[in-house]
């Protein structure tokens, strides 16, 4: 189970195989980027060159004590080197507003696909793990981005270019320099393997503690209702180490990165000199070319150096990016087939045939079920908590797939129409129905944004929510929070009922929406749904028996089927599971 208890499985995928698929998301941008490759390529032949014009000047200038050529060479070196600096400025500021852009468009691209995806992803994790991808791994991807060009292509360069110019001016020199090199190699291998596999694991553990954090601050009430504040804090404390934990040991590993470049920078130095000492001689090489070669010593392992930090940030990021595109990449079990046509307007003949459906493997909640419900019919679903009642609702919008059988309304197989076509002609009213925050107006108009104002009032009074929201002090303009906090459970219950009003369904469906109202407001409401209801078709589910006295049939749902069926009246008369259920209940 996907909980902030277990780790995420790990996505099995190489850094190289999912960081190129990230770099694609700049090749929108193939203008600034090559923009930014020439401003580059200005600075790197600067800071080559420079070596060179300190050679000369030290072995044709300053030596045979030439002062105009000396000036000539400064003022040359000056102006190449401003030059630089300002292709620095006007390249950073290209590539940050360049990595910002892709990252805002991958978050939408993820964004997007998330809210595509079928109930059964939700249902199998927890949202705070979703936020996590969402923000944080995304927000992780924006260094990379920028660093790819600003710091991985020039460093490259600067080191290919500086080992061809060694060998070009002694290659014996360059060898001695470069000694150290197989070890870098092999250290680097053994080092990046245990940092990559820490960074994935701190990923995973701040997932774990993202969705903790969700889950506890959603249920605060309840926490505080039964004083469970010490259990959850050691739970985050726990979560916080874990997460602190492995954050360290890929911080180690990231950090023995320079420990090692440095040693081997060191060696390399060392061997420099001594060769240059000991095999060549120091009549064999001039001093320009000893401190040319010293600074194009520096200029190798500095780049290597700034490459080892480039891919601590790589490995990083490689962990954020695969886990967003493990989600981009995962499809929808319910989606529009490839010949899906549009719904046409729906009457709403509603008919199973022979329905199986599971959540799970060997665990059907319902069974080769069959009923037909007819246009402007009411039908009342009852039964024990866990029989399948909300199955029943959610299976007619598709929010699931069936296992086997078929879905019909008016005679259309719902797996045929397009997702967007169906969904927009049906209403769904819930037991907690979620508030937005804005104002109710917002709210309400969520129904149908093209509505107008009239339509907007109309479907508030039809339901009786205009009553109260005119005692507000600024009516449909009052400010609400998320989940509307500052109203009343049947507040909200006629706030969400006005906004599915609003949509006009021609199938409406009402799990449990009429449990957080009284009864003297939810007899109001009954008046308003069956009069702006007139010729729909819905599905009421209700634990409270006495709100669907007026239903044309009941079906009793349970052990995965429909028990009986029939008018309220016919039901009592059989003194079945339905008699049982009002009996008990009233008694």
């Amino acid at each position: 189970m996907n909980s902030y208890k277990t780790d995420e499985q790990q996505v099995q995928k190489s850094n190289f195989e999912t960081m190129p698929r990230l770099f694609r998301c700049l090749l929108k941008y193939k203008g600034r980027i090559a923009v930014v490759l020439l401003l580059m390529a200005f600075g790197t032949c600067v800071d080559l060159i420079n070596p060179l014009l300190n050679e000369h000047a030290i072995d044709k200038c300053i030596i045979p004590k030439d002062a105009a050529g000396l000036v000539k060479i400064a003022v040359i070196a000056a102006a190449l080197n401003i030059l630089a600096v300002l292709a620095v400025k006007v390249r950073m500021l290209l590539m940050a507003k360049t990595s910002n852009k892709a990252i805002q468009e991958l978050r939408q691209t993820l964004y997007n696909h998330i809210q595509n995806l079928d109930l059964s992803f939700f249902d199998s994790r927890p949202s705070g793990k979703i936020l996590a991808r969402i923000i944080g791994d995304a927000n992780s991807l924006k260094d990379i981005i920028e660093n790819a060009v600003t710091t991985l292509i020039p460093n490259l360069v600067t080191v290919i270019a500086v080992m061809a110019i060694m060998f070009v001016k002694n290659w014996k020199l360059a060898l001695a320099a470069l000694c150290s090199l197989p070890f870098l190699i092999a250290g680097v291998f053994v080092i990046s393997r245990m940092s990559e596999k820490h960074w994935k694991a701190k990923r995973r553990k701040s997932s774990n503690m993202n969705a903790f954090i969700n889950e506890d601050l959603s249920g605060i009430k309840i926490i505080q209702s039964f004083r469970a504040e010490k259990e959850t804090d050691t739970t985050f404390q726990q979560l916080v180490w874990d997460d602190r934990k492995e954050f360290l040991k890929a911080v180690r590993w990231c950090d023995a990165f320079g420990s090692w470049i440095d040693l081997c920078w060191s060696f390399g130095t060392a061997g420099l000199y001594l060769a240059g000492i000991m095999l060549l001689g120091i009549d064999n090489v001039s001093i320009g070319t000893y401190i040319a070669f010293g600074s194009y010593v520096g200029m190798f392992w500095q780049p290597i150096m700034n490459l080892s930090n480039f891919y601590n940030q790589f490995v990083n990021a490689a962990s954020g990016a695969e886990r967003i595109f493990e989600i981009i990449d995962t499809e929808p079990a319910v989606k529009n087939s490839v010949n899906a046509e549009d719904m046409p307007p729906v009457n709403g003949n509603v008919e199973f045939k022979n329905v199986t459906f599971s959540y799970e493997e060997d665990k059907q909640i319902l069974k080769d079920v069959s009923f037909s419900a007819k246009a402007g019919e009411t039908i009342a679903l009852v039964g024990p908590t866990g029989a399948g009642k909300s199955t029943v609702v959610n299976l007619i919008s598709r929010f699931y797939d069936i296992d086997s059988g078929e879905i019909l309304i008016d005679g259309k197989n719902i797996r045929n129409v397009k997702l967007e076509t169906l969904r927009t002609q049906m209403g769904i009213m819930t037991q907690d129905n979620y508030i937005f925050s804005g104002t109710i107006r917002d709210n309400i108009m969520y129904g149908n944004l093209n509505a107008t104002e009239e339509e907007m009032l109309a479907a508030s009074r039809a339901v009786h929510a205009d009553d109260f929201i005119r005692t507000l002090k600024n009516g449909y303009d009052t400010e609400l929070t998320a989940r509307g906090g500052e109203l009343s459970n049947g507040q909200r219950q006629l706030v969400a009922f006005a906004r599915t009003m609003l949509s006009s369904p021609r199938i409406l469906i009402l799990d449990e929406a009429t449990s957080s109202i009284d009864t003297k407001t939810e007899l109001m409401v009954q008046k308003g749904i069956a009069e702006m209801l007139k010729g729909r078709t819905s599905f009421v589910i209700a634990h409270r028996l006495s709100t669907i006295q007026n239903a044309d049939r009941i079906f009793v749902i349970d052990n995965g089927g429909i028990a009986e069926s029939g008018t309220p009246e016919e039901l009592m008369a059989k003194k079945g599971a339905y008699w049982a259920l009002r009996k008990a209940q009233f008694n």
